[in-house]
């Protein structure tokens, strides 16, 4: 991601005007963290879902791009408001709500860096237990930890995507972190 969000509304007044380098700048430089946001959302088995969706959320910006407010939120707030709606609205339709991981897709998304196998087998067990856990969270709390730990956004940037004030965006990180410090806890307990 390129380091001066500060640009990003130029670059979308410059799209409104025709510049089709600026949007492509603009979706170079979020691409990746609004799909993994959308991804981890969405929780496993649902790659195409989170392409569809990650598609659907870069056409509303391209659309809606005239309603983008820089007096009222940062750009990356608005992307991920859309990107979160678009999640809700999907599962609203489908009717359902991730809530568990399933091992196998959670050990295809975790990368080998260890020198050995042991420390190879100990990193994917590590992974796929912080993905579970991460997935395992009430939906408001794994929206605000993936929004804040993959994404980069700051409280503030969290509360206006979701909606929210700071305080219920902070609380919500805390609680986020603090069932996944249990849950860590609780797996090197078992290993022990």
């Amino acid at each position: 991601m390129e380091s001066d969000p500060t640009a990003d509304p130029e670059l979308l007044r410059a799209h409104l005007g025709g510049d089709v380098q600026a949007f492509a700048r603009l979706y170079d430089r979020y691409d990746q963290p609004s799909f993994v946001f959308i991804r981890r959302m969405l929780g496993p088995g649902q790659t195409a879902a989170a392409e569809d969706l990650h598609q659907d959320t870069w056409l509303a910006v391209a659309r809606t791009a005239a309603s983008f407010d820089a007096a009222k939120a940062p750009f990356r707030a608005w992307l991920f408001t859309i990107a979160r709606n678009k999640v809700w609205d999907h599962f609203r339709r489908q009717k359902i709500v991730p809530l568990a991981v399933d091992p196998a897709d959670a050990a295809m998304s975790i990368p080998d860096p260890g020198p050995s196998p042991f420390e190879q087998l100990a990193s994917r067990e590590l992974g796929e237990t912080l993905i579970a856990a991460v997935e395992a969270l009430p939906i408001e709390q794994r929206g605000a930890f993936v929004m804040f730990a993959q994404a980069g956004l700051s409280l503030e940037e969290i509360a206006q995507a979701t909606g929210v004030t700071v305080e219920t965006a902070k609380s919500r990180l805390r609680y986020a972190r603090s069932k996944l410090r249990q849950a860590l806890a609780d797996e090197r307990a078992a290993h022990v």
